[in-house]
């Protein structure tokens, strides 16, 4: 047997730990530049408040029913995640960490214990040493388990945790769901579902594998497998590396000169090369872009893909790159709203094949970069940086309502006072 933890509304969760007064009360949680709401409350949720809203649009919505509104605050909630699958970690010593607010257990090999009694406590210790409130679905497959979590969380009398272990009990739920809320189903596979009249979950499970692999792909016949009961997809406990990292921002204002543009992408490169030495790997190419706001006139975008001396990840090199694509792709007269930087074609630094006609990447590159990173996990990010992201950087994010972290920093910690 599979189980699905799932954070309910994380970001908003998140908020409320440690704002208990805020608990039963309309709570929104805004993106980058608090430009749209992504993340909402139950209680948020009955107000109509619809998912990626653009703010602007809602604001007088939200003041009016006295919504506590947040910006986008992720130490606090990548703390808190950890934490989370620390204690989940402790049920189970098979886990796939499946994102910030998801992780899948295996129960296999583990017997002679009530799989709802589990489930409530997997819930009531998250919510007692946390207050994380989650719902937890629990079958025979990855793919089922998502169903069940998916009833956990709106069949009030489940309780919070559903347990699927009988065709019955699936069945009974796959027909009451659309087959674009199957996991792996996305809106345009389930538009060519529709052409085989294959409308919900059910339609699906009893259709005919071998013909869907035939039109569709082999992924829909492992989905329908699944839906069966019979797990085709194990546990991922080792993350896969990733094979592209993409560090992308809208900026705080406009921008029409190049220094504090060049500025923003030294900032997302550094991030990026980070990210990459995290996975121990290496990049030969960047890919860097840059455009103003689509719904503005004269629209102008342009992009670059640059290819290194060498494989790296040396945030030096990869950040001089991509400023000087940047300087390229850069036009007077035009107001520019975001830029990003992508490393491609990722390497394993384990496996990576060197050049004997080159140095690549030097010893003294190494430990420079590892200092960086360990003062920086050290004593908390951007204590230590370089000069071309600026000092003062008015291009920042727009983070206007944004909560103290307070897990991740010192003077963030909330005070508590005897009387």
């Amino acid at each position: 047997m599979f189980a699905l933890v799932d954070c309910n509304s994380c970001y908003a969760s998140c908020e409320q730990i440690f704002r208990p007064e805020l608990r039963g009360k309309p709570v929104v949680v805004l993106s980058n530049n608090d430009g749209f709401v992504v993340a909402r409350s139950k209680e948020a949720k009955a107000l109509g408040i619809a998912d990626l809203k653009p703010f602007h649009e809602v604001e007088e919505i939200l003041k009016q029913n006295n919504v506590a509104i947040f910006s986008s605050n992720y130490p606090l909630y990548g703390d808190i995640s950890q934490r989370v699958m620390h204690t989940l970690s402790g049920f189970s010593p098979h886990v796939e960490v499946y994102s910030i607010d998801e992780m899948f257990l295996s129960f296999h090999g583990m017997k002679h214990f009530d799989l709802n009694s589990i489930g409530q406590t997997i819930k009531q210790t998250l919510w007692r040493d946390i207050r994380m409130p989650v719902g937890v679905g629990i079958a025979p497959t990855k793919t089922l388990s998502k169903l069940a979590n998916r009833a956990a969380k709106n069949i009030a009398k489940l309780k919070g945790v559903c347990v699927m272990d009988t065709p019955e009990k699936w069945q009974w739920m796959q027909k009451r769901t659309p087959v674009n809320n199957v996991w792996g189903i996305g809106n345009r596979l389930a538009a060519h579902l529709k052409e085989f009249e294959i409308y919900t979950a059910y339609d699906l499970a009893t259709a005919n594998a071998k013909t869907l692999r035939r039109r569709l792909s082999i992924n829909v016949e492992r989905l329908i497998t699944e839906l069966n009961g019979i797990a085709c997809f194990e546990l991922e406990e080792i993350p896969q590396p990733k094979k592209q990292i993409y560090c992308t921002r809208s900026f705080g204002e406009k921008l029409t000169e190049l220094e504090p543009i060049q500025q923003a992408i030294a900032v997302y490169a550094g991030r990026a090369a980070q990210k990459l030495r995290m996975q121990n790997s290496f990049t030969p190419a960047i890919h860097v872009f840059l455009h103003t706001s689509p719904w503005q006139p004269n629209y102008y975008s342009n992009s670059m893909t640059v290819k290194l001396l060498y494989p790296t990840n040396d945030t030096r090199m990869i950040s001089h790159y991509a400023q000087s694509a940047i300087k390229k792709m850069y036009r007077e007269g035009c107001r520019f709203m975001k830029a990003g930087v992508g490393l491609l074609d990722i390497q394993d630094r384990h496996f990576y094949q060197y050049d004997m006609f080159s140095q690549g990447q030097t010893t003294h590159s190494d430990v420079l970069m590892m200092l960086l990173d360990k003062t920086n996990a050290r004593w908390g990010r951007n204590t230590v940086f370089f000069g071309a992201e600026g000092i003062h950087k008015k291009w920042a994010m727009r983070q206007n309502f944004t909560s103290p972290a307070y897990t991740t920093s010192w003077v963030s910690l909330p005070n508590v006072r005897c009387v």
